[in-house]
């Protein structure tokens, strides 16, 4: 897979997992929905200064976006993992799907 496309492939993945549509981080980060649809499917590559903006949206990192190697240690991937339960909070539809998934994995 090429870098647009992987790139693309990561800020989608990203946006989904903040809940974001694509109107609502286009307009975080001032560029029209199209824009960001081609960036997503590979077929624009974000310029210096939409990259500056994503990466405060999308409250990431250049190196994680980056990043080819996605693996992390336990203690970094737990420590994620309860950032990212304080961010859903009290949504009990999320929470649900959470249980769900990880009751799913103990199995």
């Amino acid at each position: 897979m090429g870098i647009k496309k992987e790139l693309g492939r990561k800020i989608k993945n990203m946006r989904i997992s903040k809940g974001y549509t694509q109107d609502k981080l286009s307009e975080m980060v001032d560029i029209s929905q199209k824009a960001l649809s081609r960036i997503e499917i590979g077929e624009n590559f974000v310029t210096a200064e939409t990259l500056d903006k994503l990466l405060v949206a999308l409250e990431t990192t250049s190196e994680e976006l980056f990043a080819t190697n996605n693996v992390k240690e336990s203690k970094d991937l737990i420590k994620s993992i309860h950032q990212n339960l304080a961010l859903i909070g009290e949504n009990s539809e999320k929470l649900e799907i959470i249980y769900n998934l990880t009751k799913s994995l103990i199995r």
